[in-house]
């Protein structure tokens, strides 16, 4: 077997290790997707993708890196967005996956509050923690004088 390369199972070009799924070669990626080697590289060192090597330094591409190279090739050749546009993008969206994970982390914790909370009584705790107040009169407002117009300036032309 080749320097670098682990044994294939499957289609050519892909691998796979033991739980982590497949990976496939930068030679059978751009040949997939109709693009250059060199513009895989140039995505890489954009910082737009981020394969894995093997111990021999060989690019592997994994499911999630094709996903990403998908929407990459769908901002840049669909959309016409340049690369740094690209990036902006991709920040955006990581940015937004993780609000997602934060708002529905505070939604479970929640709804685990709210279920501890009917479970201790907490309707009975909160009608015995009001206080009834006497109704108050709504304080009025002042009427305001009587508005004087301002006089007219006198004076002689001359």
């Amino acid at each position: 077997m080749p320097r670098g390369r682990r044994a294939t199972t499957g289609p050519p070009g892909a691998t796979a290790e033991p739980g982590a799924g497949r990976f496939y070669m930068i030679s059978v990626v751009s040949k997939a997707y109709g693009i250059h080697p060199q513009t895989l590289r140039l995505y890489e060192r954009e910082g737009l993708l981020k394969p894995s090597r093997t111990d021999g330094n060989t690019r592997l591409y994994s499911e999630e890196d094709l996903r990403q190279l998908e929407v990459i090739l769908n901002l840049t050749r669909d959309l016409g967005v340049n690369l740094a546009g690209v990036e902006i993008v991709l920040n955006m969206r990581r940015k937004m996956e993780q609000m997602q994970e934060e708002v529905s982390e505070f939604v479970a914790w929640v709804r685990q509050e709210l279920a501890r909370a009917a479970q201790e009584g907490w309707q009975e705790r909160l009608q015995e923690a009001l206080v009834r107040l006497p109704p108050t009169p709504l304080a009025r407002a002042a009427t305001p004088a009587a508005v004087v117009p301002p006089r007219p300036a006198t004076g002689s032309a001359g």
